[in-house]
């Protein structure tokens, strides 16, 4: 459900009054929070947001709540129903997780260092290597590198890591969309992905022999190309997804082309997680005017990624 204070509660019941869907739903949160945010949005309490089972955990103050409030107890309570999802997965209960948005400095003031659910759910399922996909209906794109200061990102750009994602991304490709030849474009890092060097080395030094190593194996992989250019292809279908260097090359991209549409998937865990790409809201919270179009997104995306998964 995400943090208790945040538009979790308000999407989840705003999706599944509109959601199709023969999947079991399973909301992980507080049930008094639920119920406060089907009061604001004045849904009736049956029929829109009804989900197959709720797992109420009961670990928010009554007294003290309000939507649009940042606090520390609502911090620890998200992120104990990340924890409780690990544990329904770990024995087999559910099947995916659909993350909600939580706030990573309410987590960090509960006592917990948090950086974001990626890396706390590799953390706990003992994944090393792992990858952020951000997609809409239109593009796909994987992050190389995540939420880093842009002065930082350069000296994040190394073989190892390259070789990792793009392996990532070429298995996950197959595994969750059946697509059996992926074609991955990579992205240069400079303008014009350098000139061959004339605009910074890291395409020359770095992307290029990585690409280059991994050329036999994955045959339809293609790059450095300057990021424009490599995007445009990618809507265009001309490759199926684009790895990007840093985290605004691809966000800019997905959100001009559809606001509302996109989700998030975590490739590399050993089951399948997604979440919406926006963050708690805090500043709508409290009056119901939050939409539900990016959870609706990653809901789907979850049950569509675990059916190919169980096919392939």
């Amino acid at each position: 459900m995400g943090d208790p204070s945040g538009i979790g509660a308000q999407i989840i019941l705003k999706a599944l009054s509109r959601l199709k869907t023969n999947a079991n739903i399973v909301i992980i949160g507080d049930r008094f929070v639920f119920e406060k945010a089907r009061q604001l949005c004045a849904l009736a309490p049956t029929g829109a947001g009804t989900a197959d089972l709720f797992v109420d955990l009961n670990n928010v103050r009554r007294e003290k709540f309000k939507f649009g409030r940042l606090s520390k107890e609502n911090g620890k309570a998200s992120l104990e129903y990340i924890d409780k999802a690990l544990e329904l997965i770990k024995d087999k209960k559910i099947d995916c997780l659909v993350t909600c948005p939580v706030s990573k400095e309410a987590i960090n003031k509960s006592g917990f260092a948090f950086s974001g659910h990626t890396e706390y759910l590799a953390e706990k399922s003992n994944t090393a290597d792992f990858v952020m996909m951000l997609l809409n209906r239109k593009l796909k794109t994987v992050l190389l590198t995540r939420h880093l200061p842009v002065k930082r990102v350069s000296s994040h750009i190394n073989s190892n890591r390259l070789l990792s994602t793009i392996t990532i991304t070429y298995k996950g490709l197959k595994k969750y969309f059946s697509i059996k030849s992926p074609r991955i474009v990579i992205c240069g890092l400079n303008p014009h992905a350098s000139d061959n060097g004339v605009i910074g080395s890291e395409e020359n030094n770095i992307i290029k022999p990585a690409i280059k190593k991994l050329a036999k194996d994955f045959p339809g992989l293609t790059g450095p190309v300057s990021a424009d250019i490599a995007i445009t292809k990618t809507v265009r279908k001309q490759f199926d997804c684009c790895v990007v260097m840093y985290h605004d090359q691809a966000l800019i991209a997905l959100k001009l082309l559809g606001y509302n549409k996109g989700a998030n998937i975590t490739l590399g865990l050993p089951f399948v997680r997604t979440s919406p790409l926006h963050g708690t809201a805090f500043d709508i919270a409290a009056t119901c005017k939050a939409k539900p179009d990016s959870l609706i997104e990653a809901i789907k995306l979850a049950i569509k990624c675990c059916q190919n998964q169980k096919r392939a």
